[in-house]
């Protein structure tokens, strides 16, 4: 198919297509997905994935970045009923995309799968969890080291502040593993699919603790993460926050789960009022 219109897959995307039929059909089948459901894949490629979910009887909206792609992918997704669209999804507006109404956010739930290249599969993780509710459960297929890093646990050595960020908004879960042999070119590394499922609620009641403060001590806390909380957050959190918080000044980052660093990071007790920790 790249052969007949001149291309070949590139590098600086990062660029990885997904060729063997019982992969796509196995992320389709984990993605949960059926009729009546709405489904946006990110980083559609030569459409092998876009088939797969539209044979589930789901709606899917295909994203692509490469233009030179957009031709191809629409005529294998088009006749199946899916809706191409070119663009960044690091730049998308996320309102439009999926309400096809400017401004209007939609009120549909929708899920999200891709095979997500290495670069870019962090940030387009921790963006649609912070900016796209609508969105309610991904599906992602990504380099093995970063899926580990997304569904860690406390005290788990890949444990680190995106962890954090996904714990915050949801429940994530290593679902299979996938060998470079389903890939084209084929990767020199492994991939792993790791499936998102967002809460009702975020972890972290932010009428208590702001989001942009939780994360700015999440993130001071894993940027010297083998020292001590009282070392690593020194400057950004109060010495008496810890005793507040019940938390030993002498742990480190990665012992403490995302509820923990919600109480860490919570406005310290007005002067002349108890100083009682909230349970």
């Amino acid at each position: 198919m790249l052969a007949s219109r001149g291309l070949r897959p590139s590098r600086v995307l990062g660029q990885n297509f997904v060729v063997d039929p019982n992969t796509v059909r196995r992320v389709a089948r984990l993605s949960g997905v059926g009729p009546g459901d709405s489904v946006v894949e990110i980083g559609a490629g030569l459409g092998s994935l876009t088939l797969a979910l539209a044979a589930t009887g789901a709606a899917v909206t295909a994203v692509e970045i490469d233009a030179g792609l957009i031709p191809l992918l629409t005529s294998v997704a088009a006749p199946a009923g899916v809706e191409v669209v070119q663009g960044d999804a690091l730049r998308l507006d996320w309102v439009q995309l999926l309400s096809g109404d400017r401004g209007r956010e939609s009120r549909r739930p929708w899920v999200l799968v891709a095979n997500l290249p290495y670069n870019v599969a962090t940030p387009m993780i921790a963006k649609v969890l912070d900016d796209v509710r609508a969105i309610v459960r991904m599906i992602v297929m990504v380099q093995r080291e970063v899926g580990e890093r997304l569904a860690a646990k406390v005290g788990e050595p890949a444990y680190g502040a995106i962890s954090v960020k996904v714990a915050y908004h949801a429940t994530a879960s290593v679902l299979g593993h996938v060998p470079p042999t389903v890939f084209m070119p084929r990767p020199n590394v492994e991939s792993v699919i790791v499936g998102i499922e967002r809460r009702p609620e975020p972890a972290v009641d932010p009428s208590r603790v702001r989001p942009g403060r939780l994360f700015e001590v999440v993130g001071a806390g894993f940027a010297h993460r083998r020292k001590m909380l009282r070392q690593s957050l020194a400057g950004v959190v109060e010495p008496e926050a810890f005793s507040h918080a019940a938390i030993d000044p002498t742990l480190r980052a990665e012992n403490l789960d995302v509820a923990q660093w919600g109480r860490l990071a919570e406005p310290p007790p007005v002067s002349g009022q108890p100083g009682e920790r909230p349970d």
